[in-house]
């Protein structure tokens, strides 16, 4: 695959917000386009839709896409499911004329980043604190006091990775995190 455009990656912990800024900036922009997952895990509800919300690949599938050198990124999340970027997706999008956009986990975005290179814009989004993150959690109520814990430990861990990241965002007020944002993309994209 050519690098022929420019992608833009959001990474961040749970809690941080980044779905929901990803989302607006998609909404108000019309240079970006959003990179659909493949994953082998199956669609939760009525709600998620193949080719809109993720690829929906079998074990074997996803195996084979990997042995075929299709994917730009993929890693196993939990035992037998897997996340990937496809390279026909990125391909899509760049034939489309858009800036591609990614909303992949912290690792995943080293990963691209690292692919990418100076063609990729990575951005690392984080609330201002984790007492924050951890109220934004409790406020959702679906952890338990267990999982809770569990996930305070692993965004803690997260957060040593921000310094990898081209830009760090703070998202303490939405509408000012989106207008950073916002900023950093036309910048980038224009440059």
């Amino acid at each position: 695959m050519d690098l022929e455009g420019k992608v833009i990656i959001f990474s961040a912990p749970s809690g941080s917000g980044k779905t929901t800024i990803v989302q607006r900036l998609l909404k108000e922009r019309t240079d970006i386009g959003f990179s659909i997952s493949a994953t082998t895990r199956r669609p939760r509800g009525t709600h998620e839709q193949p080719g809109v919300d993720y690829y929906f690949y079998s074990i074997e599938e996803f195996k084979n896409a990997i042995d075929n050198n299709k994917l730009v990124e993929y890693e196993e999340v939990y035992d037998g499911v897997y996340y990937g970027t496809l390279k026909s997706e990125i391909q899509r999008l760049w034939d489309l004329g858009k800036t591609v956009v990614f909303d992949v986990d912290v690792v995943g975005g080293l990963t691209l980043k690292k692919f990418f290179g100076d063609s990729a814009l990575a951005v690392f989004v984080r609330a201002p604190s984790l007492e924050v993150v951890e109220q934004r959690l409790r406020s959702r109520g679906t952890e338990d006091e267990g999982s809770l814990t569990t996930r305070l430990a692993k965004i803690e861990e997260e957060w040593a990775y921000q310094d990898k990241y081209d830009f760090n965002l703070i998202n303490d007020d939405l509408e000012i995190a989106i207008k950073n944002a916002n900023n950093k993309l036309d910048h980038f994209i224009l440059s």
